[in-house]
């Protein structure tokens, strides 16, 4: 599947920037590895029939529900992208239930970016863009959002 910036590209259009959300979206994911892991070295420790039982059993749902949020994670980094060119920036989440925005860069008026402290530290944050007349948009949980907020700003 090719990404959508290189399907809407106008001629005499440059991609600048390409970002992507964070990868801290595999957080829950990775905690769910751990508690199955856990889990696994628990039963292993024990010789009690029911003990085991449990602790495989436990183990085996919560390494599903890792593979679950593992999954969704890596879906919504796929179906995700954020870019800036030479005119516009670009903004696409979704699959089948696509939400995109464009917004000419004469029309930015400002560039927020939010980061937490967690953020400053992983390098992700929260992007708001101001459109002269086009109103505000939120990208949320994007990696590097001060490289993006960069390229939109200089110019």
């Amino acid at each position: 599947m090719a990404r959508y910036i290189d399907e809407i590209l106008q001629p005499g259009e440059k991609l600048l920037y390409s970002t992507n959300v964070h990868w801290i979206f595999y957080l829950p994911a990775i905690g769910a590895w751990l508690v199955a892991a856990v889990l696994l070295v628990v039963a292993r420790m024990f010789i009690q029939d029911f003990v085991v039982l449990f602790c495989l059993a436990a183990a085996a749902i919560a390494g599903l529900a890792a593979l679950y949020l593992t999954f969704r994670a890596w879906f919504h980094r796929w179906t995700t992208e954020t870019d800036v060119t030479n005119l516009r920036v670009v903004h696409k989440e979704g699959f089948i239930k696509r939400r995109t925005f464009e917004m000419s860069l004469d029309k930015v008026e400002s560039v927020d970016v939010n980061q937490s402290i967690l953020g400053r530290i992983l390098n992700y944050g929260d992007v708001t863009i101001r459109g002269v007349g086009e109103g505000v948009e939120k990208i949320s949980t994007i990696a590097s959002p001060l490289a993006f907020r960069n390229f939109i700003t200089a110019r």
